[in-house]
């Protein structure tokens, strides 16, 4: 991409280039280009595919690493005011760096091809957050995949990126209208579907002692809200609980694939 003028003057909020990538933070917008907003050093450090790294004078000095290194990968370096980066970002102290990410998302059939051992399927999960931390998770437990099935929250929601910590740039991160085609295809290509459930018949603990967990796996998990659709739970391989040991009622989401996700990874190292 065009780099920035020498002496081109920090953009302001009412600069075509920050209007335009400030509606990247609508999905709609999002969907029709391609693009997304990562923000603040962390993200721009993992960030693949930057188009244009939008910084504060200070910023881009402070982080000239982030800066030359983007400026080599051929991104545009555009300065900014600080009201035009408060206008970009979503963080109430925003960092000083927000970049214009191509989405690094790929089909699930080339997922699939890749031949992954773990994967996560978030299936209508609708919280950004708990969405990215899972992501994070898994990509932290050794997972290739995490596919965000039917009406699920958009991986590249500004806080569902923030909480990923970077993440979304490491796993294969897919798309997919359908759960149930998403189970079938995990299954088709050799991969069992564990589903998460707090009434599930199968114990974790149990499952991991006899060698349950030692093959290819995706894990199925719902929305903490509603949890996973009776249709759903009846596709999936085995139906799975998290031993509860103390008198909590139930695990949130994020916690609940903390746990299936390291059980999983730990019995697949052992391979």
């Amino acid at each position: 991409m065009q780099q920035s003028r020498p002496g081109e003057g920090p953009y302001t909020v009412r600069t075509p280039r920050v209007i335009a990538a400030r509606g990247l933070r609508r999905r709609r917008d999002r969907d029709a280009t391609g693009l997304f907003l990562a923000e603040g050093p962390q993200a721009v450090r993992e960030a693949t595919g930057i188009q244009e790294l939008f910084g504060t004078p200070s910023a881009l000095e402070r982080y000239g690493d982030l800066t030359e290194s983007a400026r080599r990968a051929g991104a545009r370096i555009s300065p900014v005011t600080e009201d035009a980066l408060e206008a970009l970002a979503e963080t109430v102290h925003p960092q000083g760096l927000v970049a214009v990410c191509e989405q690094p998302g790929v089909p699930l059939e080339e997922a699939l091809a890749r031949g992954p051992r773990l994967a996560a399927v978030l299936a209508e999960i609708r919280d950004p957050g708990n969405a990215g931390t899972v992501l994070r998770t898994a990509d932290a437990a050794g997972a290739d995949a995490v596919v965000f099935a039917g009406d699920a929250v958009d991986p590249y929601n500004g806080k569902c990126v923030r909480a990923s910590a970077g993440s979304l740039f490491h796993v294969d991160v897919v798309r997919a209208p359908e759960p149930a085609a998403v189970v079938k295809a995990a299954r088709d290509s050799g991969l069992t579907v564990l589903a998460a459930t707090g009434y599930g018949d199968t114990d974790l603990d149990e499952l991991a002692d006899a060698g349950g967990l030692a093959r290819p796996t995706a894990w199925l998990f719902g929305s903490e809200a509603h949890g996973l659709p009776a249709d759903l739970l009846a596709l999936a391989d085995a139906r799975v609980r998290v031993p509860l040991y103390g008198r909590a009622e139930s695990l949130n989401l994020a916690a609940a694939a903390a746990v299936c996700l390291y059980a999983s990874a730990r019995a697949l190292r052992r391979l």
